[in-house]
């Protein structure tokens, strides 16, 4: 992390696009709606909306803006607070495009409901957890995205990043013992085969990682980044949550059989816990994959709408970055199993052999 660590300004190419002006707060004071074109009797119905800025150097000024009415429009109201764009026209006249919804309120108060489930079911543990996931967060922020846009390798970036969030969480959520020790172990193992596995079919398979749309525009603004090396960063910090989970879990188990069969040998523990280890990654991987089939469940439709045939969906790029990514994950969290519970059940040893904290 300290050679990695980013220095400097993020370097722009000459022709870089400024970036536009941030929005700012805004609220609804009054809607109308009303026919776009009065004089069109094909006309749609339009929102108008008297807008009053609530932040930023326009503050207290009030301006209108006109929404098209669509079948996806949302409706607003008086008093929704919304963010905006605002600018001068020629006339030197305030105007306002609308950016999106303020949605700060709700999002403290699920966050808020979330800390307090967390807390209230793992206690210390949870308290522990959460502090896990701001080291996450302050590393994705602080190392991962700067250095990254500084020009360093982003797949490395990543697996370094990858790495400190692992060895930091899982110590701060399951405490200082053998068993966090081989979870981590686990992990990094486990994090290392999927970055390979990524590597050599994210090649095979020609991605170029451009299938964002979000990609695209961070050339405009000038930010020379390899969006192939993000694309693989992204298969590596994607994967960890879940492995994490894994290795914990079969060390949890193989704790959990040495108490109950002090006698037991290295063999036969290795032998139930593996059988455990397979009820958890069968529900595991059909996890993984529900969840990249609904982010891309929009354009699943529209791809099927367009009667196109399976194997040419697959092959377009979007949707083949979603599969490998499954897929490479999914192989990842397989291997953790076996590595695991291996190390498990030969380091781990029940009490009377051992005065160490027997798991996570």
């Amino acid at each position: 992390m300290l050679v990695l660590w980013p220095r400097g300004d993020v370097p722009r190419s000459a022709a870089a696009v400024e970036p536009q002006v941030a929005p700012v707060e805004a609220e609804v004071q009054s809607v109308r709606r009303e026919v776009c074109d009065p004089d069109d009797p094909a006309s749609t119905i339009c929102q108008f909306l008297d807008v009053r800025v609530t932040s930023g150097e326009f503050a207290g000024r009030v301006s209108p803006i006109v929404v098209p009415g669509t079948a996806g429009t949302t409706r607003f109201h008086a008093d929704d607070r919304i963010l905006v764009e605002p600018f001068l026209d020629a006339e030197g006249q305030l105007q306002l495009s609308f950016i999106d919804f303020r949605r700060t309120t709700p999002l403290i108060v699920l966050g808020a409901i979330f800390v307090v489930a967390v807390l209230a079911l793992g206690r210390l543990r949870g308290l522990g957890a959460l502090g896990g996931l701001a080291v996450s967060l302050l590393a994705l922020t602080l190392f991962v995205l700067p250095s990254i846009l500084r020009g360093n390798d982003a797949v490395l970036v990543a697996l370094v990043g990858a790495a400190f969030i692992a060895f930091v969480a899982l110590f701060l959520s399951h405490g200082v013992n053998i068993g966090t020790a081989i979870a981590l172990i686990g992990t990094f193992a486990s994090m290392t085969i999927i970055g390979l596995l990524a590597l050599v079919f994210s090649g095979v398979s020609r991605l170029s990682g451009l299938a964002d749309e979000y990609a695209l525009v961070l050339p405009a603004f000038g930010i020379e980044v390899d969006l192939k090396g993000v694309l693989l960063a992204g298969f590596v910090i994607g994967s960890l949550g879940v492995l994490d989970d894994v290795t914990v879990t079969q060390v949890s188990a193989v704790a959990e059989l040495r108490a109950a069969q002090p006698t037991a040998s290295s063999w036969q523990v290795y032998r139930q816990a593996i059988n455990i280890g397979r009820s958890h990654i069968a529900s595991t991987v059909n996890t993984l994959f529900l969840a990249y089939a609904g982010a891309a469940l929009p354009l699943l439709l529209l791809f099927t709408q367009a009667r196109q045939p399976i194997g040419t969906v697959a092959s377009r790029e979007l949707i083949a970055t979603e599969i490998i990514r499954s897929l490479v994950s999914s192989i990842g969290l397989v291997a953790s199993v076996p590595i695991t519970t291996l190390l498990a059940s030969r380091v781990m040893r029940p009490a009377t052999e051992s005065h160490a904290e027997p798991h996570p």
